[in-house]
């Protein structure tokens, strides 16, 4: 089963191309977001680091909704991020151009692209980031041409330092998946770049089934345990098949934990953390429908059981359609009745933070933070920007009392906003 988005096909100009998605993050449940990731070493990238500490914690990674920023009328990503609170985006897709060269879409090369280093430097200027997702429905993805697991994972090297990532997608469906030699060759260039680069957050994304995932998905797994290679999550997509709301697509991840129990011999809790989902908005490809509705009962789900991913595809779609509500499948609206950015609102909340009730409408001044934070009365430790805190950690800052509401190391808690990683909890 496969995850879809319409997406222009670039040998066939009018065709649309399907593509999809992956799952979610067990935030403060299973401490799955401790410490992080930690920033490497990318010799030669054109663009800057995330913020002054590196990546962003793992959470926002595995909540981070996919976006075409070349296609299907692409959104303003910092609009988005005031609108929602959303901190990262998954920019789709990676394909081969010929010759195991990596390109956006197998036409536009890394090397002369203007478009993706522009939205990935406003991406993180405001302090968010991003990760790239390689593969897709349709194309020809490296696996299939580079020969070999190493030949692959020099191909997306290149990207990895190009953009200094700190996370990457592998989006494993049709074709490739089919292909047992490309699946080779994505699994250990997966394997390559998770040991070349430490503190990569690496996921990958497959087909999802009523039964969880298919014979090819099942033999995905199959090769990663065969290599000894575990990514931060298998992610499926449980639509395009039979899935009618909610209630089907978290019976597909009851059964996809089961095969993950199964191929990998873990217990249902490590599986679960180990285990995400994509799922696609609004109309999908099969004329199923998922609204709000879903999404939320999805979440539910998703954090009652410590899931590692929780996506969509996708930020494109995240719009209702301008004239009639549903006229059919769309790449850059929904077809069901929403506001902007109503889906993306809930990988947010997925990743533990609380979107805005109402869009900002300016960006408030930024100020160099005091060097001495002031407790003034309070009783609570003084916030220290060298000292590790986690879910629940109670500090003073500035008069203010405040707690973490997942892992965090030096934010300050005047600078983290009302859907950042500290809740004030009012004067001392």
């Amino acid at each position: 089963m496969e995850r879809t988005q319409l997406r222009p096909d670039a040998a066939a100009p009018g065709r649309h191309r399907r593509r999809r998605t992956s799952a979610l993050t067990a935030l403060a449940a299973l401490g799955l977001v401790a410490g992080g990731l930690a920033a490497f070493a990318s010799g030669g990238s054109a663009l800057a680091s995330t913020t002054d500490s590196g990546a962003l914690g793992s959470n926002w990674y595995a909540s981070a909704p996919y976006l075409m920023p070349e296609d299907n009328t692409p959104p303003d990503a910092a609009a988005v991020m005031d609108a929602t609170g959303q901190k990262a985006f998954q920019l789709a897709f990676i394909l081969d151009s010929g010759g195991c060269t990596p390109a956006w879409g197998g036409t536009s090369s890394i090397d002369t692209d203007t478009t993706m280093p522009a939205v990935i430097q406003k991406i993180r200027t405001k302090g968010g980031d991003v990760s790239v997702s390689v593969g897709g429905y349709g194309g020809n993805k490296l696996g299939q041409s580079c020969g070999t697991p190493a030949a692959t994972a020099a191909g997306y090297q290149k990207v990895i330092t190009k953009y200094a990532l700190k996370a990457i997608d592998f989006d494993l469906e049709e074709p490739e998946y089919e292909n047992t030699a490309a699946i080779h060759n994505e699994i250990g260039a997966a394997k390559i770049l998770q040991q070349n680069n430490p503190g990569l957050y690496v996921s990958i994304t497959t087909a999802g089934t009523t039964s969880g995932t298919g014979w090819f998905g099942t033999q995905m797994l199959n090769e990663a345990k065969s290599q000894g290679f575990t990514p931060n999550n298998f992610s499926i997509m449980p639509f395009d098949g039979g899935f009618n709301g909610a209630a089907a697509q978290t019976d597909a991840l009851v059964k996809f934990n089961s095969i993950l129990q199964t191929t990998f011999g873990w217990n249902e809790a490590t599986a679960y953390a180990h285990e995400g989902i994509s799922m696609m908005n609004g109309r999908t490809d099969a004329a199923e429908y998922f609204t709000q509705a879903d999404f939320q009962t999805v979440l539910n789900f998703a954090t009652a059981h410590g899931l590692a991913r929780y996506t969509f595809w996708s930020v494109n779609r995240d719009r209702q359609c301008t004239g009639a509500v549903d006229p059919g499948l769309a790449g850059s609206c929904s077809s069901v009745a929403q506001g902007d950015w109503d889906f993306t609102k809930y990988t947010v909340k997925f990743a533990g933070a609380t979107p805005p009730t109402t869009p900002p409408t300016s960006t408030p001044p930024t100020s160099a933070p005091p060097t001495t934070p002031n407790p003034g009365t309070c009783t609570a430790p003084a916030w220290s920007a060298s000292t590790t805190y986690t879910n629940g950690s109670k500090v003073s800052y500035s008069g203010h009392n405040y707690h973490a509401k997942w892992w965090t190391l030096n934010e300050v808690p005047t600078a983290s906003g009302q859907w950042g990683v500290w809740a004030d909890d009012g004067p001392c």
